[in-house]
């Protein structure tokens, strides 16, 4: 069985194919149309298809996509392999159920923490017996630079770089880099400290675009052997969703 699995975020939208959990191809788009799809799909079959989005409105491609093959819309209500406890799923973003989702069906009967670095940073915990309380959501690593800047009159908006590993700046651009990229260090390392002094074998999965930055950032810390690198997380937990949806 062959799945096409769709995850439309807040700036990308990430289209990949599987064959069961193989993933056979996976590209990143800015915008998406029914040429876009049909070019992408050209070289596959694909026997169903699945669709997640951060977006209230359904596109024309999509409606589309829903006339050729069997498509179905990721949601909290969706079967799977966890138990979801969230008080209010309505309101619970679908990229984070997707990647417990994906955490659970990767690494089975093990206490999962996801770490999510995207425009927003979110921690979510699913225990070993899958179950999923909830998390935490903290601003992103671009979205830190840009507030500085928006919200101050004389900060300037500089980029991220990934080779500062200073304890302090020595001028205003290092003294924001410190700030951001510190910060954030800190922020990981407390929320994985806090989680692993309450789960015996923490798993601690990290995903999403700053998912190689938070690696480095991590990398030198207690917690690096505990740390695996699942970039195309989310997409491998709806592959997992639609599996469990049909069975």
């Amino acid at each position: 069985m062959t799945n096409l699995v769709i995850d439309i975020g807040n700036t990308y939208t990430k289209i990949a194919v599987f064959k069961l959990d193989e993933l056979l191809a996976v590209e990143q788009f800015e915008t998406v149309d029914a040429n876009t799809l049909d070019s992408f799909l050209n070289n596959y079959k694909v026997n169903r298809a699945i669709i997640s989005s951060v977006k209230k409105h359904i596109e024309p491609w999509q409606i589309g996509l829903g006339t050729k093959i069997p498509l179905t819309y990721f949601t909290a209500l969706i079967k799977s392999s966890i138990q979801n406890h969230y008080l209010t799923p309505e309101t619970l973003g679908t990229d984070r159920l997707a990647a417990v989702i994906g955490a659970n069906h990767i690494y089975p009967g093990l206490n999962n923490l996801v770490i999510n670095g995207g425009t927003c940073i979110t921690y979510d915990y699913i225990d070993a017996g899958g179950n999923y309380f909830g998390g935490s959501i903290s601003p992103g690593l671009n979205m830190r630079y840009k507030a500085l800047n928006y919200y101050t009159a004389g900060l300037p908006l500089i980029n991220t770089d990934a080779a500062f590993d200073a304890a302090y700046g020595n001028d205003t651009e290092t003294a924001i880099r410190s700030g951001v990229q510190n910060g954030i260090k800190y922020e990981l390392t407390g929320f994985i400290e806090s989680y692993k002094n309450n789960s015996q074998q923490l798993n601690i999965i990290l995903s999403g675009g700053d998912s190689i930055f938070f690696d480095t950032l991590l990398k030198n810390s207690i917690f690096a052997p505990y740390i695996k690198n699942e970039p195309y997380l989310v997409l491998k937990g709806l592959n997992a969703a639609i599996q469990k949806h049909n069975d």
